[in-house]
This record gives C-alpha cells, sequence and structure tokens, in this order.
C-alpha cells in the first residue's frame, strides 16, 4: 500500500513541462519506496478554433527560446511558419485521457510534445492527435470516439478542478499528499535528487 502520492500536474502541450519530461522520469526513478505517482492535466487552454493573436505568439516563441537557452530542450520554430497555432490544448488533455484506456499515457504524452516539439505539427488540431495514436499502434477508430465520449471530458473537469480546488497556478507542478496533507514541491528542472531529498524529508525518511 502506499504510504504517500506524488502528482505532477502538467499540460501536454506545455512547454515547460516538455522541459521538464527527463527530469519528471529521474524522479519517478528516485521516489522513496511506498511513494506513488500519478498525473493529473491541468487543462492549459480551452477549445478554441481562433488563430493566436501576433502578441501571444511572440509571447510563446520567446518562451521556447528561453527555455532552449536556459534548459537546453530542443524546439522546432519551424512549427510557427508552418502551422496556424491555435491556443487550445484541451484536445491533446482528452487524448492523453483516452490513451489511458490501452496503458498508453506515457507513450501518448511524449507523442504529442514530439510531434509539437519536434515535428511542427498542432496537437490542437484532431488529425494531429489521431496520427499520434496510430503511431503508437493504438486502435485509432476506438481511440477517436474516446477522444470524443463524454467519459472522457468528464475525467478532464475532473482533474482539472482538482488543479483549481488544490490551488495550482501553473504547470508543471508537483504536489505530495501525505497522511491527510498536501505539500507542494519545488519544481527543480536540474536537480531531480533534491525533489526526491524534499519528499524524504517530508515523509520523515531523513
Amino acid at each position: 500500500m502506499a504510504l504517500a502520492r506524488l502528482y505532477y500536474i502538467h499540460d501536454p502541450m506545455c512547454s515547460w513541462c516538455w522541459a521538464f519530461a527527463p527530469t519528471w522520469a529521474a524522479l519517478r526513478a528516485a521516489l522513496p519506496e511506498g511513494v506513488s505517482s500519478e498525473r493529473l492535466l491541468g487543462g492549459l487552454a480551452p477549445d478554441s478554433t481562433t488563430p493566436m493573436p501576433p502578441q501571444q505568439r511572440q509571447q510563446i516563441q520567446q518562451t521556447w527560446r528561453h527555455i532552449e537557452h536556459n534548459l537546453g530542450t530542443p524546439f522546432n520554430h519551424a512549427f510557427w511558419t508552418e502551422c496556424t497555432p491555435v491556443r487550445s490544448t484541451y484536445p491533446a488533455c482528452r487524448a492523453v485521457i483516452a490513451a489511458r484506456f490501452w496503458d498508453a499515457e506515457d507513450a501518448m504524452i511524449r507523442a504529442i510534445q514530439e510531434a509539437y516539439y519536434l515535428n511542427a505539427q498542432n496537437p490542437a488540431e484532431p488529425s494531429t492527435l489521431v496520427s499520434c495514436a496510430h503511431a503508437l499502434g493504438l486502435p485509432v477508430e476506438a481511440f477517436a470516439e474516446r477522444l470524443y465520449s463524454e467519459q472522457t471530458e468528464i475525467r478532464l473537469q475532473e482533474e482539472i478542478q482538482r488543479c483549481v480546488e488544490w490551488g495550482v497556478r501553473g504547470f508543471p507542478s508537483l504536489v505530495l499528499t501525505f497522511r491527510d496533507k498536501r505539500y507542494n514541491l519545488t519544481v527543480d528542472y536540474n536537480h531531480p535528487q533534491h525533489m526526491a531529498d524534499e519528499i524524504y524529508t517530508l515523509l520523515g525518511m531523513h
């Protein structure tokens, strides 16, 4: 039985979450025995078909360059000229929930991030998400049904609501639950062991 649970609150189209991906993998590997982990989708941007205004495009491009410069995370900047950017991440979030049915959550997140950040494809478009599912070997028609199902939408809204109730303001965020208490952890992109040490300390294991 899990002693504690570490929640990773993210969005598959959040550029900071893309930067944090290798650190999250290292942190999960360093978790103390008895600490389980779970992802929650924060839902960065609701459904929209409106192209991003120029100022928003510039802000996000600047964020990509900042992350690239400071953390060495790769980005394919051709996205901004080859795609019509839309500020809408809920479809990608639903794809992650749909993929859970086939135990492919991790793989789907990675596929969405690589499509977006490395291959200049737009995960706000359902065709990109279906393409990701196909590449992962998921049954495309069943995946598309789950993508648009009421259960998937309900689950997404539940996860977003929990993040709101927990006062999560940005992504990625880490929340540890232990003995009916919640602890917001410091997100450290460069030192997964620092975060693991913080968990050890909170659990009284140091």
